[in-house]
């Protein structure tokens, strides 16, 4: 499967306001995200789960968005700081090899992956970093969109994610996505 960035200003389209008819992120995430929570989100692009995610987690948690680029972030920061968020995000610039997460070495309560995954060139080591931050007992919901990801290329996703210490929970359903909700052991 090709590996190819989102371009930074498809990132206004995917924050569209009409998008959430589709897929509701506070809809997608409640049953997953509580206050005090300290959430990964790698590839937020300008935010369309983020800010959600922020007022889900509250002022006693945090959420880790992690992307390749500057432009997206740099977005993201002004949106949070424009909601009044900006300071439970902890915005971090990563490469395509790799994300900067050493220090956070289980502690994350939750991870969303959306439309993500596909885009990296290693998918085993985007799960190995996971699954290094992840408590025994955090939950990852893997999303990746239908139109760009094959039935067999998302079960190999979740092959990847099990060999790493990730158990599929359940297959909860998302608009034009294959979705599975995994429980780090």
């Amino acid at each position: 499967m090709p590996h190819r960035v989102c371009p930074w200003w498809l990132g206004y389209f995917l924050i569209n306001p009409f998008r959430r008819w589709r897929q509701n992120p506070a809809k997608i995430l409640d049953a997953y995200v509580r206050p005090g929570m300290t959430v990964l989100e790698p590839g937020p692009g300008m935010g369309f789960f983020t800010l959600d995610l922020l007022r889900m987690v509250g002022a006693s948690g945090k959420v880790v968005a992690v992307d390749l680029q500057p432009k997206m972030l740099a977005r993201l920061k002004r949106r949070a700081d424009k909601a009044g968020l900006l300071d439970n995000l902890d915005a971090r610039l990563a490469s395509p090899e790799s994300m900067p997460l050493t220090d956070l070495a289980a502690s994350v309560d939750f991870t969303l992956a959306f439309a993500v995954v596909h885009e990296f060139p290693n998918t085993a080591h985007f799960f190995r970093q996971v699954a290094a931050v992840s408590k025994p007992g955090a939950l990852l919901l893997l999303v990746e969109p239908k139109g760009h990801v094959k039935s067999a290329d998302f079960d190999a996703e979740l092959n990847a994610a099990s060999d790493c210490g990730f158990r599929q929970q359940s297959r909860p359903a998302i608009a034009g996505s294959h979705a599975a909700l995994l429980l780090k052991n």
